[in-house]
């Protein structure tokens, strides 16, 4: 069984828009020539764009549940072919650098958001990842076990060996930097150590700091009936712009994980205390980042707390609106088709302003009572 997995590897478009419009028709491309899944390399929602002013990137941020992810959910659906899509997601602090996978159905397999994020340069701006996932997922004519890795997560051999323990056989990665010699033999160094496929997609020369090269490491670092050793490397793709198929045997790799030694059989966890040991210096800005991060919530926090307290008075007003004569007088006038079509009325929708006014009165309750 060959997995077909396309790399988009494209150019990005100047907005949000344009970019749904470059990424829905690579997907069809891909889906004419054959792909299973198809992969976008690293938060293409803005091109990997990262403005260092909070509310700019503010900006840009988008949900999971967003109408361009969405977009992706329906089109994967559409198309019966699985689609990552990579995006910079809102987070609780800062935003995150993510990735959502959807399998044939437009069923969400996995929501990732990268770990080892660059705080040396740029994505100091985002908040990192907390985990890394497996899932299961469903390409239409069969399924893979699989986990996902962005960019500078590739760097660190606990990022491919904690997917590999969990039970990935597949690694899709999106990537936004230049595969030269040295990231390309890291990818191949944690696809032979783990006896995992890798497939990385990134971004086409043209985009800064990229260079294409996008590729598909196998995991087979040799046949079990023939000498010698096989390069792994089975796909890479040049610089240009493009969507590109990289085929991976399932079955050859399948067949593989089952007899030879590496990845987890002859591992020795007992003598890796050290790995698992944090020093003090760790520990210590590891609870400065919470601290910090804790600190800014509470500030916030406090921030909006006044705003709502403050604002009761105005809250108020609109309680008094509803229970008197003048919201039922308005509302006749809407039933009635006597106010103007482009007049916002979503005060009369009785839905609406009740279910506020109830949640307003649930909130001081708990303040009142020391609940929050």
């Amino acid at each position: 069984m060959k997995l077909r997995i396309a790399l988009l590897q494209l150019l990005p478009g100047k907005d949000l828009e344009e970019q749904k419009e470059i990424g829905i028709r690579a997907c069809r491309e891909a889906k004419e020539k054959g792909a299973d899944v198809a992969l976008f390399p690293e938060m293409w929602s803005d091109g990997y764009y990262l403005p260092q002013d909070a509310e700019e990137l503010g900006k840009l941020a988008i949900n999971k549940e967003s109408g361009f992810v969405n977009s992706f959910r329906d089109l994967a659906k559409e198309l019966k072919m699985a689609i990552g899509i990579t995006f910079l997601e809102k987070g609780n602090v800062k935003p995150l650098n993510s990735v959502v996978f959807f399998d044939v159905n437009g069923n969400e397999a996995l929501h990732y958001s990268k770990i080892h994020i660059c705080a040396f340069a740029d994505e100091k701006v985002l908040s990192a990842g907390e985990d890394f996932y497996i899932a299961e997922l469903d390409y239409g004519r069969g399924k893979i076990t699989f986990g996902s890795m962005i960019c500078f997560d590739r760097e660190f051999p606990e990022s491919a060996r904690i997917l590999m323990l969990k039970g990935a056989e597949v690694i899709l990665a999106p990537n936004a930097c230049p595969m030269e010699i040295n990231r390309l033999s890291a990818l191949r160094t944690r696809a032979y150590e783990n006896k995992v496929a890798i497939a990385t997609c990134n971004y086409p020369a043209g985009q800064p700091d990229c260079n294409g090269h996008s590729t598909l490491f196998d995991g087979v670092a040799w046949l079990r009936d023939e000498p010698g050793v096989r390069d792994m490397c089975v796909f890479e793709a040049p610089g240009e712009p493009g969507v590109y198929i990289a085929e991976l045997d399932l079955d050859l790799l399948r067949e593989y994980r089952e007899h030879e030694v590496m990845g987890d059989k002859y591992r020795r966890p007992e003598t890796y205390e050290i790995l698992a040991n944090e020093s003090p210096e760790k520990r210590i800005s590891r609870m400065e980042e919470i601290f910090d991060k804790a600190q800014e919530i509470l500030d916030k926090a406090t921030e909006d707390l006044e705003r709502y307290k403050s604002f009761q008075s105005e809250i108020k007003k609109l309680e008094e609106y509803y229970t008197g004569a003048e919201w039922k007088e308005d509302l006749a006038l809407d039933e009635a088709g006597e106010l103007p079509e482009d007049l916002k009325r979503g005060v009369l929708s009785e839905d609406g302003i009740y279910n506020l006014l109830e949640k307003n009165k649930e909130i001081s309750e708990e303040m009142e009572n020391g609940k929050l």
